[in-house]
Protein backbone atom coordinates (compact mmCIF):
# COMPACT_ATOMS: atom_id res chain seq x y z
CA UNK A 1 0.00 0.00 0.00
CA UNK A 2 1.43 3.50 -1.09
CA UNK A 3 0.93 6.59 0.60
CA UNK A 4 1.32 10.55 -0.65
CA UNK A 5 5.33 9.95 0.17
CA UNK A 6 5.81 7.14 -2.54
CA UNK A 7 3.92 8.82 -4.56
CA UNK A 8 5.56 12.78 -4.74
CA UNK A 9 9.23 10.27 -4.63
CA UNK A 10 8.17 8.83 -7.89
CA UNK A 11 6.67 12.08 -9.05
CA UNK A 12 10.74 13.42 -8.28
CA UNK A 13 12.02 10.02 -9.96
CA UNK A 14 9.80 10.82 -13.47
CA UNK A 15 10.80 14.73 -13.10
CA UNK A 16 14.61 13.92 -12.66
CA UNK A 17 14.93 11.10 -15.78
CA UNK A 18 12.88 13.46 -17.93
CA UNK A 19 14.89 16.37 -17.21
CA UNK A 20 18.03 14.34 -18.15
CA UNK A 21 16.37 12.76 -21.05
CA UNK A 22 16.84 9.32 -20.06
CA UNK A 23 14.14 6.52 -20.82
CA UNK A 24 12.72 4.08 -18.40
CA UNK A 25 14.66 1.37 -19.85
CA UNK A 26 18.04 3.38 -19.80
CA UNK A 27 17.80 4.29 -16.26
CA UNK A 28 16.93 0.35 -15.71
CA UNK A 29 19.78 -0.70 -16.91
CA UNK A 30 21.78 1.82 -14.94
CA UNK A 31 20.66 0.50 -11.70
CA UNK A 32 19.78 -3.18 -12.72
CA UNK A 33 16.35 -3.62 -12.93
CA UNK A 34 13.67 -3.73 -15.19
CA UNK A 35 11.84 -0.29 -16.89
CA UNK A 36 8.67 -2.11 -15.83
CA UNK A 37 10.33 -1.46 -11.88
CA UNK A 38 10.90 2.09 -13.13
CA UNK A 39 6.92 2.79 -14.54
CA UNK A 40 5.96 1.15 -10.58
CA UNK A 41 8.07 3.59 -9.04
CA UNK A 42 7.42 6.83 -11.06
CA UNK A 43 3.15 6.03 -10.19
CA UNK A 44 4.06 5.26 -6.79
CA UNK A 45 2.52 1.64 -6.80
CA UNK A 46 5.89 0.24 -5.43
CA UNK A 47 7.86 1.63 -2.49
CA UNK A 48 11.51 2.58 -3.51
CA UNK A 49 14.29 0.85 -0.66
CA UNK A 50 16.70 3.24 0.85
CA UNK A 51 19.76 1.14 -1.26
CA UNK A 52 17.55 1.72 -4.60
CA UNK A 53 17.26 5.35 -3.48
CA UNK A 54 20.61 5.68 -3.06
CA UNK A 55 21.59 3.62 -6.40
CA UNK A 56 19.12 6.46 -8.01
CA UNK A 57 20.11 9.12 -6.88
CA UNK A 58 23.60 8.23 -7.62
CA UNK A 59 22.33 7.19 -11.60
CA UNK A 60 20.62 10.34 -11.64
CA UNK A 61 23.33 12.36 -9.76
CA UNK A 62 21.46 13.95 -7.51
CA UNK A 63 21.47 13.94 -3.86
CA UNK A 64 18.89 11.71 -2.00
CA UNK A 65 16.87 14.86 -0.51
CA UNK A 66 15.97 15.55 -4.14
CA UNK A 67 13.36 13.08 -3.85
CA UNK A 68 11.92 14.66 -0.67
CA UNK A 69 12.04 18.26 -1.95
CA UNK A 70 8.99 19.99 -2.08
CA UNK A 71 7.27 17.73 0.25
CA UNK A 72 6.32 19.66 3.12
CA UNK A 73 4.56 22.37 0.24
CA UNK A 74 3.32 19.60 -1.12
CA UNK A 75 1.36 19.22 1.90
CA UNK A 76 0.86 23.08 3.23
CA UNK A 77 -0.99 23.19 -0.55
CA UNK A 78 -3.22 20.49 0.81
CA UNK A 79 -4.03 22.00 3.67
CA UNK A 80 -4.98 25.07 2.77
CA UNK A 81 -1.75 27.35 2.00
CA UNK A 82 -1.70 28.91 -1.61
CA UNK A 83 -0.04 27.03 -4.07
CA UNK A 84 2.25 29.78 -6.78
CA UNK A 85 2.66 26.85 -9.43
CA UNK A 86 0.77 23.73 -10.47
CA UNK A 87 2.01 20.79 -8.83
CA UNK A 88 2.27 18.87 -12.00
CA UNK A 89 3.96 21.50 -14.38
CA UNK A 90 7.54 20.16 -13.84
CA UNK A 91 6.07 16.70 -14.91
CA UNK A 92 4.87 17.82 -18.51
CA UNK A 93 6.81 17.21 -21.29
CA UNK A 94 6.47 20.97 -22.64
CA UNK A 95 7.75 22.08 -19.80
CA UNK A 96 11.31 19.63 -19.65
CA UNK A 97 11.49 20.25 -23.33
CA UNK A 98 11.34 24.18 -22.50
CA UNK A 99 13.90 24.01 -19.04
CA UNK A 100 16.84 21.92 -21.72
CA UNK A 101 16.14 24.34 -24.01
CA UNK A 102 17.06 27.47 -22.07
CA UNK A 103 19.59 25.91 -20.36
CA UNK A 104 21.30 24.53 -23.87
CA UNK A 105 21.67 28.82 -24.35
CA UNK A 106 24.76 30.82 -23.44
CA UNK A 107 24.06 33.17 -20.28
CA UNK A 108 23.44 36.35 -22.47
CA UNK A 109 20.31 34.76 -24.15
CA UNK A 110 18.80 33.31 -21.24
CA UNK A 111 18.67 36.53 -19.64
CA UNK A 112 17.07 38.12 -22.68
CA UNK A 113 14.62 34.88 -22.74
CA UNK A 114 13.83 35.45 -18.53
CA UNK A 115 12.98 38.74 -19.49
CA UNK A 116 10.58 38.48 -22.27
CA UNK A 117 9.17 36.05 -20.23
CA UNK A 118 8.44 38.17 -16.90
CA UNK A 119 7.45 40.70 -19.53
CA UNK A 120 5.06 38.87 -21.22
CA UNK A 121 3.52 37.39 -17.85
CA UNK A 122 2.65 40.81 -16.68
CA UNK A 123 1.17 41.84 -19.62
CA UNK A 124 4.22 44.03 -20.92
CA UNK A 125 3.03 47.18 -19.19
CA UNK A 126 5.66 47.88 -16.08
CA UNK A 127 8.86 45.88 -17.90
CA UNK A 128 11.24 48.52 -19.76
CA UNK A 129 11.43 47.86 -23.71
CA UNK A 130 13.15 44.86 -24.21
CA UNK A 131 15.67 44.12 -27.55
CA UNK A 132 16.16 41.06 -28.71
CA UNK A 133 19.66 39.83 -29.58
CA UNK A 134 20.92 36.88 -31.88
CA UNK A 135 23.20 34.40 -30.12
Amino acid sequence: MTNEIDYHVGKRLRRRRRLLGLTQQSLGEMVGIRFQQIQKYECGANRISAARLFELSEALSVPIQYFYEGLSEQKDVLHGAPEFIAPDVLSKKETMDLVRAYYSMDEAPRKHLLDLAKSLQNGGGDQPNLRLVAP
